[in-house]
């Protein structure tokens, strides 16, 4: 029996670690049995500190310009605010730890029988887990603002948007001791996937005639996804507490301008921000208000922040998947060209069960914040799906020359949706808006993107290791997954907005603010509302309660769907590939042209369901490599097109971006690499955005990543 272990751990600038250990065996008996297995680790673990300052849209007071149709941009956005609205702007912080874990653990039996048969037996099972590594959840977020906006204003004229404040006369946002203590958000989430697939093949080698060997097999694979959610919060954005109860030295002064460096729009930004010792905040804030131990929503493991689940979504995927396979050889242009043809059918059932919250009411808790009520119960739904496929394919090539090689293919493929699409259950954000509320639902009945695909290509081999190739491709594509935003009502919830308190305040002349028509309703309706104190300016805080008698809410719910219409896809492939002479030292060069009709249309209405295939672009890459002695070097650009990110009611692209990777590693002895790489070496930016270019959906600075680290073997 032979055995071989490989290690690599890496270390980068980031707080992210990593490691992998690999151990293979083989055991060769009487020469027509070997066995193999092998086993492999791998852990991830990733810490993300964020802090910022930010404001939020209240739509009160509103001035704003914007760009000409048919896709209005943003020019800017501004709102103003009276001095007893107390306005917030926020500072808040978050922390993101999780951890990943990955165990695989395969098996094979091959057997070289006689007459030219080979039958293989392969099994394999795999595991992998993540899930927070501290005791306050996977991603949190906690608040802390200083009140007092006069006004605020976006300015969308730079690539980075602008965001300027003033405060009312007397109150300084960079007072430590004017900064309050407001609402977070503890999140908790882990994800499983199990893996575990058999699969037996064999193949007939011929000698002689037109007959060059035939394959033949079935797979089995069976996966289990579950994905399992919960969350605490505390929706004290007015204020849990009064600002003192906070120390001034528990916050940091920081710039901020020069966290966004040669971005367009960087030295305009709000200049400066204050964090604050997240771990340290917390337990204060758990302390004095019981953040953790006694929150507004949800339930926490006793002495953590850990939330209990409230959704848990499982999936359990098998496919059944037989294939045959011909293959052939004859001679022409005095080279062989071989044919291959093959037809593979796959049969996959899907079962689906999601365990969701069951809300009892909402509340009006602040001024543009309404909030789901839940009851602490859940419940599980089930749903089911299938779909099977017949999937032919042909391939041929064919050499007119000792250096030229054509080949053509046409093929059936699927790919399904991905699992997230694929999990039942309705989900409600919890908060909502004036308006509506916004919800998500998954579709486990999801037919796979099916394509049917003809691939031509040339390549020519003029010196060694170096060629030139160019191909085809056309893909006619079925089943495309699309976003589509269905209004509807959920579990018979109402909403305080627009019912017969409201509009009562209305009437009786409150105030056109929301203090005045909160406090309204405060003062009349005693038994529908609960009391928890009064800010500064003098209007309640508090929750006001929807009652059977106010409008039922609506939600606008995004899912999953399959379009009914099928599109094309096709391009263009270029690459060429010199090594000069025997220095080690080579380039390559590729360019790939893709077009399509599955194209989304922008100027169309949000309500218009639309499909299309996101990610289309042109793409290209450049590289000098050296390979000699060992040593092996490569620096790359690489560029890829403006591009379809995502669609839906409010699609969103990503614009052209290229960058520079470098890497090196060299072989020190028999079994012993040293490895070194830096990507995105010259730090480019990169940008996204909705409809219109102006409205950002995000922008961020590049840095560059460095990686360094050894690979051994014995």
């Amino acid at each position: 029996m032979r055995c071989r272990r490989t290690a690599r751990t890496t270390s980068t600038t980031s707080t992210a670690s990593g490691s992998t250990a690999r151990l293979s065996c083989n055991s060769a008996r009487p020469e027509s049995l070997t066995a193999t297995f092998d086993y492999t680790y791998s852990r991830n673990k990733v810490e993300v500190r964020n802090n910022s300052v930010g404001i939020w849209f209240n739509f009160n007071n509103v001035s704003s310009n914007w760009t000409d149709g048919p896709i209005a941009g943003p020019i800017f956005y501004s709102e103003a605010f009276g001095a007893l609205e107390r306005k917030d702007l926020s500072y808040s912080g978050s922390l993101v730890a999780n951890q990943s874990e990955n165990h695989s653990l395969g098996g094979n039996l091959t057997w070289e029988a006689p007459g030219g048969v080979t039958v293989v037996l392969d099994a394999h099972h795999s595991t992998a887990e993540s899930k927070p590594t501290n005791k306050y959840g996977s991603s949190v977020s906690v608040g802390n603002a200083v009140f007092g906006v006069a006004s605020q204003t976006i300015n969308f004229d730079t690539a980075l948007p602008v965001i300027s404040y003033t405060m009312h006369p007397g109150i300084n946002a960079l007072n430590p001791a004017l900064i309050t203590p407001g609402g977070n958000a503890f999140r908790n989430a882990y994800f499983r996937d199990e893996i575990n697939q058999v699969q037996l093949r064999g193949s007939y080698d011929h000698d002689g005639g037109f007959l060059d060997g035939i394959d033949f097999g079935m797979a089995y694979t069976e996966n289990k996804v579950r994905s399992a959610y919960g969350f605490i919060q505390n929706e004290t954005w007015s204020g849990a507490g009064p600002a003192s109860d906070i120390p001034d030295d528990i916050f940091s002064l920081v710039s901020l301008p020069d966290k966004f460096a040669g971005m367009d729009g960087a030295a305009n930004i709000i200049p400066s921000l204050y964090t604050f010792d997240f771990e340290r905040m917390v337990g204060l804030i758990d302390g004095l208000y019981g953040t953790c131990r006694n929150p507004q929503i949800g339930k926490a493991a006793a002495g953590t922040c850990l939330a209990d689940y409230t959704v848990d979504r499982r999936i359990t995927e098998k496919t059944v998947s037989p294939y045959f396979q011909f293959r052939g050889k004859f001679g022409a242009f005095g080279n062989d060209a071989h044919v291959v043809a093959g037809l593979r059918y796959e049969h996959t059932d899907i079962n689906s069960s999601a365990l969701v919250p069951v809300p009892t009411g909402t509340s009006w808790n602040a001024a543009n914040e309404f909030y789901i009520i839940y009851s602490g119960d859940s419940d599980f739904s089930r749903f089911k799906g299938s779909y099977e496929n017949w999937l032919p394919s042909v391939d041929f090539d064919i050499s007119p020359t000792d250096d030229i090689k054509l080949r053509a293919s046409y093929s059936h493929t699927i790919t399904r949706a991905d699992y997230g699409s694929l999990q039942g259950g309705l989900t409600l954000d919890a908060q909502f808006r004036i308006a509506f509320g916004t919800g998500s639902r998954g579709n486990p009945g999801l037919l796979p993107y099916k394509s049917k695909n003809i691939d031509l290509s040339a390549e020519w081999y003029y010196g060694r290791n170096s060629y030139i190739s160019a191909g085809f491709f056309h893909k006619d594509v079925a089943n495309f997954i699309s976003q589509d935003r269905v209004t509807e009502g959920a579990f018979g919830l109402r909403t305080v907005a627009n019912g017969p308190r409201y509009n009562a305040a209305v009437a009786a002349g409150a105030e056109a603010t929301t203090c005045g028509i909160r406090g309204y309703i405060f003062n009349n309706y005693p038994g529908s509302v609960q009391v928890t104190g009064t800010d500064p300016s003098g209007c309640p805080i508090g929750q006001i309660y929807a009652l059977p008698e106010d409008p039922l809410l609506n939600f606008q719910v995004n899912t999953p769907v399959n379009s009914d219409q099928t599109a094309t896809l096709y391009g263009f492939e270029f690459a060429i590939q010199h090594s000069f002479w025997d220095t080690g030292f080579g380039a390559i060069l590729n360019y790939t042209i893709v077009r399509g009709d599955a194209t989304f249309d922008a100027t169309q209405p949000s309500t218009v369901t639309q499909f299309a295939l996101p990610g289309l672009s042109d793409s290209a890459n450049a590289v000098l490599f050296y390979d000699k002695g060992g040593l092996q070097a490569r620096v790359a650009y690489n560029w890829r097109q403006k591009f379809l990110a995502g669609t839906g009611a409010n699609p969103f692209y990503v614009q052209d971006y290229g960058q520079i990777d470098a890497s090196a590693s060299y072989e020190v002895t028999k079994g012993l690499t040293v490895f070194g790489e830096v990507i995105n070496l010259t730090g480019e930016s990169r940008r996204g955005h909705r409809r219109s270019d102006r409205n950002v959906f995000f922008a961020s600075p590049g840095f560059a990543r460095y990686a360094a680290g050894v690979r051994f073997s014995f």
